[in-house]
C-alpha cells in the first residue's frame, strides 16, 4: 500500500519546541489576559528600540472585516506570495494565514519559502518573532521528501476574528496597544493538501497570529501566538 506522504500541517505549531519554549509561551498567554502590554513585552526580543507611536490606531470591534476578502497578493518568491498592503489588523492576519497555510514544493525550494514567508514580517526586530514563523516550514529532509512527491496546498479562510481575551484587555487598557500597536487575531480556514498520482485531502485549519498595524503604515507579521480565549 502506498504511503501518504508527508502533510506540512501549519496547525501543528510548537508540537518541537522545548520545554522552556513552552513554559515561555504559557506565560505569553497569561500576559494577554491580564494586559496587551504583557505580551507586547514578551513578544519583543532584545533589540532596536521602536519609533514613537502615535495617538490613533484601528479600534478592534466585532471582526468587521472577517467576511470580507483580503487583497490579492502579487507573487513573490516562488510561490509565496509577496505581503499585501493593508492596515486593518483582521484583513492582514486573514491574508498572512492563507499564507502560511499555503506551499507548493514543486517551485518553491524551502529557502524561498523561508525567504517569502520572512518579508511578511515586521521590520520591528524588537516585536518580530521570527522563530514562532519559521518553526512551521519542514526540515530539509522532510521538505525535500514533501518535493520528491510534488506536495502542495492550497487554503481558504472562513473567518478572522479579536479574541475575547485580546478585547477584553483592551478594554479595560486602551493606551496599552499604543506601545507597539500589536493586534491578536484569531483565523480559521481549510488547508487542501496534494501530491502525486491525485493523492490528496482537506484539513480544517485555525491560527492566532500577532499583527502589528501602526497608524499610516501597512499591517505586518510579529508572530504566531499562542492561542488564547476565542
Amino acid at each position: 500500500m502506498r504511503k501518504r506522504p508527508h502533510s506540512f500541517l501549519l496547525s501543528s505549531y510548537g508540537a518541537g519546541w522545548s520545554a522552556n519554549r513552552r513554559v515561555a509561551i504559557v506565560t505569553c498567554v497569561v500576559a494577554v489576559l491580564l494586559a496587551i502590554a504583557g505580551i507586547v513585552a514578551l513578544l519583543a526580543d532584545s533589540g532596536n528600540s521602536h519609533q514613537a507611536p502615535d495617538t490613533t490606531a484601528p479600534a478592534p470591534g466585532d471582526s468587521p472585516s472577517s467576511t470580507e476578502a483580503a487583497p490579492k497578493p502579487s507573487s513573490g518568491p516562488g510561490s509565496v506570495p509577496n505581503p499585501p498592503q493593508i492596515a486593518e489588523p483582521v484583513a492582514y492576519a486573514r491574508a498572512a494565514a492563507q499564507m502560511l497555510w499555503s506551499y507548493d514544493t514543486r517551485d518553491t525550494s524551502r529557502d524561498q519559502q523561508l525567504a517569502g514567508m520572512r518579508a511578511w514580517m515586521t521590520p520591528e526586530t524588537k516585536y518580530a518573532d521570527w522563530t514562532s514563523v519559521s518553526s512551521q516550514v519542514p526540515d530539509p529532509v522532510l521538505w525535500s521528501r514533501m518535493a520528491d512527491q510534488d506536495q502542495h496546498a492550497t487554503a481558504s479562510v472562513t473567518e478572522g476574528h479579536y479574541p475575547s481575551a485580546f478585547k477584553q484587555a483592551l478594554a479595560e487598557d486602551p493606551s496599552a496597544i499604543t506601545e507597539a500597536y500589536i493586534y491578536v487575531v484569531t483565523v480559521n480556514g481549510k488547508q487542501q493538501i496534494a501530491w502525486k498520482k491525485g493523492g490528496g485531502g482537506a484539513e480544517e485549519r485555525a491560527v492566532t497570529l500577532a499583527v502589528q498595524c501602526r497608524p499610516s503604515r501597512d499591517c505586518a507579521l510579529a508572530a504566531i501566538a499562542p492561542s488564547v480565549t476565542q
